[in-house]
Parts: structure tokens; C-alpha cells; sequence
């Protein structure tokens, strides 16, 4: 991340929880929640690429989707803006959150899914201009013409099918379209996860392109930490619903903390059997988001549990390296300092 941009915030999340209720009975009252993301605080710094980490069903994606409002949380506040600039997007009306739209996109998961087979690329492409006031066609023709040359792909293809495209290609098209009313921030759901191996690699290169032509902010979600370690500056870790580590991606790999970290990491293939880590295995399966364990979420698969790990929840602890700092949610981290 760039010196004079780390303390520049363009999203603060505060206290974030994002439930779905559980409705039982004929009368379908609520029984219970499913809390996918639970408590969450965060900061998303101006000009960053961060990266969100963790197992499948740990709320990476319920995340980026609450902060962008595509899922409405429980509580919390979303604050997009520093200062008295900010405003609470939990706060907006409609309306608002419309006017909202043009500033924060979305490139989804599937490649394949997120167009409509129905239209041509071009009528996907316009909509969102149309939507956000540009009514001349020729104007609208030339827009996406310059998007998909921006991504790579000859003009010409804003005539065809998503079925004439490989996933790779559509990919750049979602790409071109989230760009297409000249966001801020942009949220990337495994945006790479579905492509080859060799597609991912051009992909990854094009997203860091782009943002420094467009002096865009990321937030990439994945759970490849090989992929996460390649493009972000910043790394979340988030286990059960919960931010268990952040820190800048060098000092994560260096001075990882958190065990739950630690055990992600040490399952990384390393080519160079001379750099291989110790494997460290994690027993059991993920607990309920339902019925979370009480305490810290890590508690029943952690290797190095304490007594107070099963009934107290730890709070952040931040360590300052270098003026950044690195945040961990762990009792034994604590109790070292």
C-alpha cells in the first residue's frame, strides 16, 4: 500500500452483523439466527487492494456483499467517506443507495452466470449507463468500445453472446462492466477462483492494471492465499463470521499470529522442498454459525487453547510495526506482550 495513502479511509465498518433469521413453525416466528458475520470492525484504506482470507462459509463473501448493501445487515454502521464527508450507507434510503451505485461495484464469482445469455454484451454493457444518465446510444457504443480495449478485448465484441466467449474473456467483461460508471471501490468475490491457472495469472495482472489507471480500491475475496499474497496490500483473515488477524501481506507471511492463520498458511504448496513448512493440521469441522461456541470461534479446533479461550471472547490486540499496525484476536497473543 502506497506511504501517502495508509491512513487515507475511504470505508470504516463498525460493529457489522449480518444474521439471517431462522423461521420455524406455522406462524414462522423467528427461532434463531445464522450469523454470517458477526461484530465485524474494518477499515478500507484509499488505493489499497485488500484481500479477505478464510475457509469456505467463514462470511467473506456476506461481507463484501454488506458492505456494498447487496445484503442488508442486521446493525452496524458502513461509512464510505472520511471525516464529515462520511456518510452511513446503513442510513441511506433507496434512493440514496441508488446515487450509491456508481461509486462501488462488483465483479462476481461465476463468469458464466453473471451475464445474461439473452443479451448481447453490448446491452448488458449499457444498462448500468443508461441507468446513471447516459441516453445517446452513440455515446454509450463508444463508452464500452474503450472498456473492453481497457480489459483487452477487440470493440468489435460488444456484438456477440456470452456463449461465444470462453470464461477467461467473460470474466474481463464483467470486468469492463463494473467499470463502466467509473467506481471508487470494487468489491471482487473469487473473481479468479472459477478460471485456469493461466487465466488467473492474466486476470490478477489486468486487475493491478487497472487500478492504477483508474486509481480504484479492492477488496479481493478468495480463498487461494497464494492469489491473496500475489495482489494485496493488506490481508484479513476471517474464521466463523469474525476478523481473527489484519495486517500488511509482507508482515502477515513474515510474523504470522493468530494460530488459525498460521494453520491456513502451512497448507500452501511450496515447489522447493527445502522451504516446505510444517503442516499443521486443524481437528474438526467448523463449528454452527447458528450456534457459534461460546468465547473465541477458534477455541474447539486450536492447537494451542487455554482455559479462557472457552468462555471469553478476546478482543483486537494491535502490535505497531514500521507505523502500521498489526491486529490479532488472540488470549495467548495477548498474554505475550
Amino acid at each position: 500500500m502506497a506511504e501517502n495513502k495508509k491512513n487515507e479511509v475511504l470505508i470504516r465498518v463498525r460493529g457489522l452483523k449480518t444474521w439471517y433469521p431462522i423461521k420455524k413453525g406455522l406462524l414462522k416466528k423467528t427461532a434463531g439466527y445464522v450469523k454470517a458475520v458477526d461484530d465485524v470492525d474494518l477499515e478500507v484504506y484509499k488505493g489499497e487492494i485488500l484481500g479477505v482470507v478464510g475457509e469456505s462459509g467463514c462470511g467473506k463473501t456476506t461481507l463484501g456483499k454488506s458492505i456494498l448493501q447487496l445484503i442488508r445487515p442486521y446493525e452496524g454502521q458502513v461509512i464510505y467517506g472520511e471525516g464529515e464527508t462520511g456518510r452511513d450507507l446503513m442510513r441511506m434510503s433507496k434512493q440514496e443507495l441508488d446515487q450509491m451505485r456508481s461509486r462501488m461495484q462488483i465483479v462476481f464469482q461465476d463468469p458464466y452466470s453473471s451475464l445474461n445469455p439473452a443479451f448481447t454484451i453490448f446491452k448488458s454493457m449499457q444498462e448500468p449507463l443508461i441507468r446513471f444518465g447516459m441516453k445517446n446510444k452513440q455515446e454509450r457504443r463508444e463508452k464500452i468500445a474503450g472498456l473492453l480495449q481497457a480489459v483487452n478485448l477487440p470493440a468489435e465484441y460488444m456484438e456477440r453472446y456470452p456463449n461465444e466467449f470462453s470464461g477467461g474473456q467473460r470474466q474481463r467483461i464483467g470486468i469492463a462492466r463494473a467499470l463502466s460508471v467509473s467506481p471508487e471501490f470494487i468489491v471482487c468475490d473469487e473473481a479468479v477462483s472459477a478460471l485456469d491457472v493461466s487465466i488467473q495469472a492474466q486476470v490478477l495482472k489486468l486487475l493491478k492494471e487497472l487500478k492504477d489507471r483508474y486509481n480504484l480500491t479492492y477488496m479481493f475475496i478468495t480463498h487461494d492465499l497464494s492469489v491473496v499474497e500475489y495482489i494485496s496490500d493488506r490481508i484479513v483473515v476471517m474464521y466463523l463470521g469474525h476478523i481473527v488477524e489484519v495486517a500488511d501481506t509482507e508482515e502477515l507471511f513474515a510474523n504470522t499470529l493468530h494460530p488459525y492463520t498460521q494453520a491456513l498458511l502451512s497448507a500452501i504448496p511450496i515447489a522447493d522442498i527445502n522451504k516446505r513448512r510444517k503442516r499443521i493440521p486443524l481437528q474438526g469441522d467448523v463449528p454452527s454459525p447458528v450456534n457459534p461456541p461460546a468465547g473465541c470461534p477458534f477455541h474447539p479446533r486450536c492447537p494451542k487453547c487455554r482455559e479462557e479461550c472457552k468462555t471469553k471472547a478476546p478482543k483486537p490486540v494491535a502490535i505497531e510495526k514500521d507505523g502500521r499496525p498489526h491486529i490479532v484476536c488472540c488470549h495467548q497473543v495477548r498474554a505475550a506482550i
